[in-house]
């Protein structure tokens, strides 16, 4: 008898040796007549006594990484206002600088002006001083087309290519559209501008001719206008001073030989009844 009780021993002993390992994966049983089947647990939610129960491990919000900074835009760059200094002497440099400069030491008589191109202190006075003399508009000292033209224009004239004996004699430069007195060869008045007649049916005639009247203030029946100092030598046409800018090429007169004020004034003082008049050259475009 105690030999079967430790056989049976031996063989339980056994059987739990074989299979005890793989028993304790599973949770255990439910009761029996629950009708259920048993019931399957995350390793996690284990309870059996081969495994010890896992604490549950707080997870903590997952803390989001600071937005990546910008780089910051560049500045708009602000326009930069162009500082256009003024010259010290306070004339405007002409795109015909040097040809006035030239012109200007050739007739002499405006003051010292370098031939450079430059404007300069003593170029500014000397311009003006041209400018106002033979009433161009504005007289600031800068060296334009109308500056560069008229100065040219008297540098051209020349008192031999004037056919002139003994006595007085008017010289109209018809070409260069100037006007001089020469008394026996001898110049009493300077060249100067003058505006001639124009085109259509209006050109002053080329010749010789003498003054045959004259008036301090004559008034014109077909243009009602009064002309100032007034000479006249040849079927309606004569000496005056311009009632118009005398630097308005696009226009001339109607046969007339229009003067600025200053030169009226000196061609009236020196002209009397008698004086000769010599026209010569074509106005440009008549």
């Amino acid at each position: 008898m105690r030999r079967a009780r430790l056989l049976a021993r031996l063989v339980a002993l056994a059987a739990v040796v074989t299979v005890g390992a793989g028993a304790c994966a599973f949770a255990p049983s439910r009761e029996r007549g629950s009708g259920g089947s048993p019931e399957r647990v995350s390793a996690a939610g284990v309870t059996g006594a081969s495994a010890p129960p896992v604490a549950e491990v707080e997870k903590k919000p997952a803390v989001e990484a600071p937005p990546a900074k910008k780089p910051a835009a560049a500045p708009t760059p602000k326009p930069v206002e162009k500082v256009v200094q003024k010259p010290s002497h306070g004339c405007p440099t002409g795109d015909r600088q040097r040809a006035v400069e030239t012109a200007l030491a050739a007739l002499g008589g405006f003051g010292p002006v370098t031939v450079d191109g430059r404007q300069s202190a003593a170029d500014c006075k000397a311009i003006k001083k041209f400018q106002k003399r033979y009433g161009i508009s504005p007289a600031e000292g800068r060296a334009g087309p109308t500056t560069a033209d008229v100065a040219k224009r008297l540098v051209a004239t020349r008192a031999d290519r004037c056919a002139a004996g003994k006595g007085l004699t008017f010289c109209i430069d018809l070409t260069r559209q100037t006007v001089f007195a020469l008394r026996d060869g001898a110049v009493v008045m300077a060249p100067t501008v003058t505006r001639t007649g124009m085109a259509g049916g209006y050109q002053t005639p080329a010749g010789e001719y003498r003054i045959d009247w004259r008036n301090v203030r004559e008034w014109s029946n077909p243009y009602k206008v009064w002309l100032p100092y007034w000479q006249h030598f040849i079927n309606g046409m004569g000496f005056h001073e311009t009632t118009t800018y005398i630097h308005n090429g696009a226009i001339g007169s109607h046969g007339c030989v229009n003067l600025l004020p200053v030169d009226a004034r000196r061609a009236w003082d020196l002209g009397k009844v008698g004086a000769k008049v010599h026209v010569y050259g074509r106005r440009p475009g008549t």
